[in-house]
C-alpha cells in the first residue's frame, strides 16, 4: 500500500510576539487548500523577537511564555481542524510546570488535539535562554511515523539516531537560523538522512531576518527541494515506503547500517554515555515511543 505524505514547508519571517495569529490562521488555511496534508513553520515563527539586548529578549519571551493546557494552544488547535490539516505551527515559549521556559515544538491533529510536544534538548548555548529537555519525541500520522527536532539538535547525532530508531520516517527540523552555520547545517540536514535513512525537513526562517534555505532530503541523502534565502514554501510529497525499501536495499544499494549487528555479536561498550549498545536492540521501532 502506497504512503505519501504531502508537505508545506513553509519559510517565512518570524511573527512578532503577540501578533493576532488571524493572518497565520489564513496561511495555514491556503496550504491545506493547496493539499499539504502537514504544513511546518520554522522556529519560534509565532514567537519573533526584536532588536533588544539578549537580556531583555529573554525577559520578553518568558513574559510570552504559555502552558501547552492554555488558550493560546487551544487557538492552535483551531486553526488546525479548521484547516483540516495536520500542523507544526513553529516552536513556542513554553511555561513550564515549575516556571521553566522551555522552546517546544507542537504538532497539531487535525481534529485541533495536541498530538506531540517536543521540548527542545540541544538549546543553542550560550546563545539562548531555554531549559532542556529531557526526552525524544516521534508521532504517528495516518502515513507514517515523524520525529521533532530543533535547530541546534541537528548538531547532536543522537537526537537523529534515537528519532530514527523510536521509529521515525521523516525527522522534521524546524530552524531559527540567522548565522553564516546554515551552510553547515544543509550538510548535517544531508548527513543524518544518510546515516539513519530518513526523510529530513528542516525548515528555517527567511530573510532578511533569517538565512532560510530550507531544504528536505530523502532516505540517500539526496536533495528533493531546497530554498533561497527569499520567503518561499516547499511544497514536496514524501514516499515514505522508500524508507522501508533503502534500509532493505542499502543505501546506493550496499550499507544497511540498522542490519549492522547480528544477535551472536558482543555488547559494545560506550565509554562517552556509560552504557552501551546492545545489538538485541538495534532495529528500529515501529510505533511512537518517547524515551526518557
Amino acid at each position: 500500500m502506497s504512503r505519501t505524505l504531502s508537505i508545506a514547508a513553509v519559510q517565512a519571517a518570524a511573527l512578532p510576539i503577540g501578533t493576532p495569529l488571524d493572518d497565520f490562521a489564513a496561511d495555514v488555511r491556503r496550504h491545506a487548500d493547496a493539499g499539504a496534508d502537514l504544513v511546518v513553520y520554522p522556529e519560534l515563527h509565532l514567537f519573533g523577537s526584536g532588536p533588544w539586548p539578549a537580556a531583555e529578549d529573554a525577559q520578553r519571551r518568558r513574559a510570552a511564555s504559555v502552558p501547552l493546557d492554555g488558550a493560546f494552544v487551544e487557538r492552535l488547535g483551531d486553526i488546525a481542524r479548521d484547516a483540516g490539516v495536520w500542523l507544526v505551527p513553529g516552536s513556542i515559549c513554553e511555561h513550564g510546570e515549575h516556571g521553566e521556559l522551555f522552546n517546544t515544538a507542537l504538532t497539531i491533529a487535525p481534529d485541533g488535539a495536541l498530538a506531540a510536544s517536543y521540548r527542545k534538548i540541544f538549546p543553542w548555548r550560550p546563545f539562548e535562554p531555554y531549559d532542556p529537555g529531557d526526552r525524544f519525541v516521534t508521532c504517528d500520522l495516518p502515513a507514517g511515523t515523524i520525529g521533532l527536532s530543533i535547530c541546534y539538535d541537528s548538531w547532536f547525532p543522537e537526537v537523529t539516531r534515537h528519532l530514527a530508531w523510536m521509529g521515525a520516517e521523516v525527522v522534521v527540523n524546524i530552524v531559527r537560523t540567522t548565522t553564516p552555520d546554515r551552510a553547515q547545517e544543509l550538510v548535517l540536514a544531508r548527513a543524518n538522512s544518510i546515516v539513519n535513512q530518513t526523510f529530513t525537513v528542516s525548515v528555517n526562517c527567511a530573510g532578511p531576518d533569517g538565512e532560510g534555505q530550507s531544504i528536505v532530503v530523502d532516505p540517500e541523502g539526496a536533495v528533493l527541494a531546497a530554498a533561497g534565502v527569499d520567503p518561499d514554501v516547499l511544497y514536496v510529497t514524501l514516499d515514505l515506503g522508500s524508507v522501508d525499501r533503502v534500509r532493505e536495499s542499502g543505501t546506493a544499494g550496499t550499507n544497511r547500517m540498522w542490519s549492522q549487528f547480528l544477535p551472536t555479536d558482543a555488547s559494545l561498550a560506550l565509554p562517552l554515555y556509560e552504557g552501551r549498545i546492545d545489538p538485541h536492540r538495534w532495529e528500529p521501532q515501529h510505533s511512537t515511543r518517547q524515551i526518557r
